[in-house]
């Protein structure tokens, strides 16, 4: 645990929390370089099987604290974006663990992007997107420009980034933004119970599935086809698909080992 951000492991998950509740979350250097450390500790923690990240308070988070920008001290953007939002995206992004957002409320401009960077996304009734880059004269980073067409498709993604409308819930499962809304008060039950199911599977399939869902993004057909038989080449002589194929015969639950 560090000022402005709490990590809690119980049991197969880890709920990572952005708790400066004062300040909507918005993130801090030495947040964003605890949040990366985190991330990159809970992937190296094979007893972990899923991830919840979600905010203190009334929101999920504001995104940069613009209070911190105004210090005379403060590193130029460009090198801001690439020391230290990218690889909190990339630790995300590349983790074996499936990571679920969990947006209790206003999610915006780097905050959203850090919801998007998620494998899933459950949201409260109560939460907000906002991409609002544009109303301060910057643009889309952490990854936005690459998530959101890929969530909402183009011309959606073109409307949210360059309008800078706030999407609450009931749009963000319209859209596809988010997979399930909530109320408020079932949110972090709610992202549990979807935290345990994933932690019940085999880690190997999992991180290997996440694996082929993001190369995915980027190749043709043939080359994904290709990509999946290597895959599944690997998950096939694991010891957790020997375990599931006897729990199946023995019409038990599987108790997968990560291996």
């Amino acid at each position: 645990m560090t000022d402005g951000l709490r990590v809690e492991i119980d049991g197969p998950v880890a709920t990572v929390t952005l708790d400066r509740p004062e300040a909507l979350n918005a993130l801090t250097v030495p947040v964003k370089v605890a949040l990366r450390k985190a991330l990159e500790s809970i992937d190296a923690d094979h007893s972990i099987r899923a991830v919840i990240l979600t905010g203190a308070g009334r929101a999920f988070c504001a995104g940069q604290d613009l209070a911190e920008r105004e210090q005379p001290d403060a590193a130029p953007l460009e090198v801001e974006v690439r020391e230290r939002y990218n690889p909190i995206i990339r630790a995300l992004r590349s983790m074996g663990q499936p990571v679920i957002a969990a947006v209790n409320g206003v999610a915006a401009g780097a905050g959203a992007s850090l919801a998007f960077a998620c494998d899933l996304r459950i949201a409260a009734e109560e939460a907000r997107f906002m991409l609002a880059f544009g109303r301060i004269g910057l643009v889309l980073d952490s990854g936005a420009s690459w998530f959101l067409p890929r969530l909402v498709g183009s011309a959606k993604a073109a409307e949210l980034a360059l309008v800078g409308d706030t999407v609450d819930a009931a749009e963000a499962l319209r859209i596809g933004l988010v997979s399930k809304v909530v109320p408020g008060d079932q949110l972090m039950e709610e992202a549990r119970a979807l935290a345990d199911t994933l932690a019940g599977g085999a880690p190997l399939a999992n991180a290997l599935t996440k694996q082929a869902l993001q190369r995915a993004m980027t190749i043709d057909l043939d080359e994904a086809l290709e990509g999946e038989a290597k895959l599944q080449g690997i998950a096939g002589r694991s010891a957790d698909h020997a375990e599931g194929l006897a729990a199946f015969r023995e019409k038990r639950r599987p108790r997968f080992g990560g291996n």
